[in-house]
């Protein structure tokens, strides 16, 4: 197969690979900050794109979701396989850990069974290398009929050689792709169905009619709704069922595990003729298997995970307050500034007040706390991508599955603690329904960031000398409270049979400071985005409520804000913070949780003092840790309704999510008052 281009066309690079095989690393390398992240169309699975250019070549970049296989059983799955079928990108670079070669082919083969435009990268071969693992590169790609490219990634190593023959593929592609012998029958079979196929002119434009009888065959739904909308539909139907029953009968197995088990001999061959392994015992025991005999033993893994949180918690705040304190002294100068520059030039004092009060009161309160949460996206950043934070999800499936609870759910729970939007699209992955609907209700209990500000502010005023431990105590609040909702709601409304968690366990790397510094602004720039616009308008409103009606005194219990919290405070008073700053705050918390800081830094109308000095004034340490149990528990933000909404397709379930949320925050809120009044603390 030839294909051309004109040489000033920009080419369309996929990537496409197992996760863990360092297609993200490399992405971040070819792309750098040249990069957008949005949503597929009709989908709300994370798409990334970029672009750049290449010895005068430009070239767009999308990085697909990975995937083991191109079975279209998840969401990612289908994203990936769809484009690569429908969009037809003028190259596909399939990323390969070059250690984990065999478990990595099966998608190159389902790859090259589409006649997608394949360049192959063995990335990590320097770790291959030092393994003692030796691939017949040219062998491999004689075999599979795909140019084939060494990298590490992680170094830059072998990326220009890469980007050279994705230019070389993308205008003339001279390998011949792979064709599987499934064997007599099976064959037999895909040839009857690929004739009937044939003589359908629609089909095509989409794919080889070989590859489209193989996944009619497996029982693909995406090729079976192509193929429905054709006059061959019936009696190709008919066929394929007769043909199944006739094969499965004879292997005495379904028809998709035939088909992996017969692409996994292929791969076992290929395997056999190309790869060879030179080591010890000794040497096979690497690393990776040394800390995992230590970090996922049945007795210390708990307890290891609970001391690296608590960790990251004190590195967060023993190096982010130093910094916290100067952006808010710089706030606090730039207010007194400000107001003296207004006062001075003769602006009305509305406008004093609305800029003073309202803007740099409102937003200086929140971005005051940005060193923090960057440093904890960093910390959160070299877990992931040491390997880490997948042993979290593995060490917690033996004891989440003794309650009920799928240990795959960890993951979507883990994510939440950057935001609980991904985390609950994270539950994608989890492939029975009930054990889906569970972690989605429960993913809201995980302390994103956005409480941070909030715990941050009550624990500068209260608990300075054990900030971080505090702190860490609430994530792990939210932990325990989200198992016992997940166990609650198993038993009494998903009862069922719960499936087991079967996980790859990455092999430990060292992060590189590139690829750990995009991931922390990936997930931090949008704090920063926050906060110049959500969070402008939000204390902007706040301000106009506290000043009306006019003549009132600004942000008093007389004004609109003020009778707004008065006519909610009382039902807050049992958990102790029964006044309207508090309730004002909590309830434009709902639209995000970093407005609660900066509407009571509205309300305050802190300037020299700070919003710290003015909590610690009017409140005690036991409304604030009650008030900081509220703000974990209680309403998911606006954002996490809308995912719940999306990703339950109910009003019903989405309601009941607020619902249990709002009773659960204001009951633990109130047992924590009254029981810390009991035990005589105020």
């Amino acid at each position: 197969m030839v294909k051309t281009n004109l040489i000033d066309k920009e080419i369309v690079l996929a990537i496409a690979g197992n996760p863990n095989c360092g297609k993200t690393v490399l992405f971040n390398a070819l792309t750098g900050a040249r990069q957008h992240v949005g949503n597929w169309p009709g989908v709300t699975v994370e798409k990334k794109e970029g672009s750049f250019n290449f010895k005068n070549r430009s070239i767009t970049v999308v990085d697909l979701p990975g995937t083991y296989s191109l079975g279209a059983y998840s969401e990612d799955e289908a994203v990936a396989r769809d484009y690569i079928l429908f969009e037809r990108p003028d190259v596909v670079l399939n990323v390969i850990d070059s250690t984990n070669i065999e478990r990595n082919l099966y998608l190159t083969c389902q790859l090259l069974e589409m006649d997608a435009n394949v360049v192959l990268a063995l990335n990590m071969y320097d770790e291959a290398l030092s393994k003692k693992i030796h691939i017949d590169i040219k062998h491999i790609s004689s075999i599979l009929g795909v140019p084939i490219v060494t990298t590490v990634a992680t170094k830059g190593e072998g990326i220009d050689e890469m980007l050279s023959q994705v230019l070389k593929s993308s205008h003339e592609n001279s390998y011949k792709p792979i064709c599987i012998n499934y064997g007599k029958d099976i064959e037999e079979a895909i040839n009857l169905l690929q004739v009937e196929i044939e003589k359908e002119s629609e089909f095509a434009g989409i794919n080889n009619p070989r590859w489209m009888a193989i996944k009619f065959l497996e029982g693909d739904e995406t090729v079976k709704k192509i193929i429905e909308k054709s006059k061959v539909y019936e009696n190709l139907s008919k066929h394929r069922n007769d043909l199944v029953k006739k094969i499965e009968a004879i292997w005495g197995d379904d028809i998709e595990s035939i088909f992996a088990e017969k692409r996994y001999g292929y791969i076992n061959g290929v395997i056999k003729e190309s790869v060879k392994r030179h080591m010890s015992f000794e040497e096979r025991q690497s690393i990776t298997d040394r800390i995992d005999m230590i970090v996922t033993n049945r007795y210390l893994a708990i307890p290891i995970f609970l001391i690296v949180m608590w960790a990251i918690f004190q590195f967060t705040f023993t190096l982010g307050n130093p910094i916290a304190d100067g952006i808010e002294t710089i706030f606090s100068w730039l207010g007194s500034a400000v107001k003296l520059l207004l006062d001075n030039s003769g602006a009305p004092q509305l406008l004093n007040s609305l800029v003073v009060d309202g803007i740099i009161s409102g937003v200086g309160s929140v971005i005051m706390f940005m060193p923090n949460i960057l440093l904890l996206f960093f910390a959160i950043s070299i877990l992931e991508d040491s390997g880490y934070m997948a042993r979290a999800a593995y060490i917690t499936d033996r004891f989440m599955h003794t309650l009920g609870l799928h240990g795959k759910s960890f993951i979507p729970m883990i994510v939440g603690f950057g935001c609980n939007v991904p985390g609950i699209l994270a539950t994608r992955t989890l492939e029975n329904k009930r054990d889906r609907l569970v972690t989605i209700l429960i993913n809201p209990l995980m302390s994103c960031s956005a409480r941070l500000p909030v715990y941050i502010m009550f624990t500068g005023a209260f608990f300075t000398a054990n900030q971080g431990l505090i702190i860490f105590a609430l994530y792990l609040l939210g932990i325990v409270l989200a198992i016992a909702m997940g166990v609650l709601f198993k038993k009494l409304v998903f009862k069922g049979e719960t499936s087991h968690f079967i996980m790859e366990l990455p092999p430990y790397r060292m992060p590189t400071l590139k690829s750990t510094f995009i991931h922390m602004w990936d997930r931090g720039s949008s704090f920063i985005k926050k906060a110049g616009t959500l969070i402008v308008a939000v204390v902007v409103l706040v301000w106009v409520l506290s000043s009306l009606p006019a003549g009132v005194e600004y942000a008093s219990r007389d004004s609109l804000l003020g009778h707004l919290g008065s006519f909610i405070a009382p039902i807050l008073k049992p958990a102790g913070f029964g006044t309207w700053e508090a309730s004002v705050a909590l309830l434009f918390g709902v639209v995000a949780k970093e407005v609660v800081v900066g509407t009571l830094g509205v309300v305050y109308g802190v300037n020299d003092e700070g919003l710290t000095s003015a909590i610690a004034k009017a409140w005690t340490p036991l409304s604030a840790l009650s008030f900081m149990v509220m703000t974990l528990i209680y309403i998911p933000c606006v954002a996490t309704i809308g995912a719940i909404k999306r990703e339950t397709n109910s009003w019903g379930w989405t309601a009941f999510a607020i619902g249990y949320s709002l009773v659960l925050g204001w009951v633990m809120a109130v047992i924590v008052f009254q029981v810390g009044r009991l035990l005589g603390y105020s």
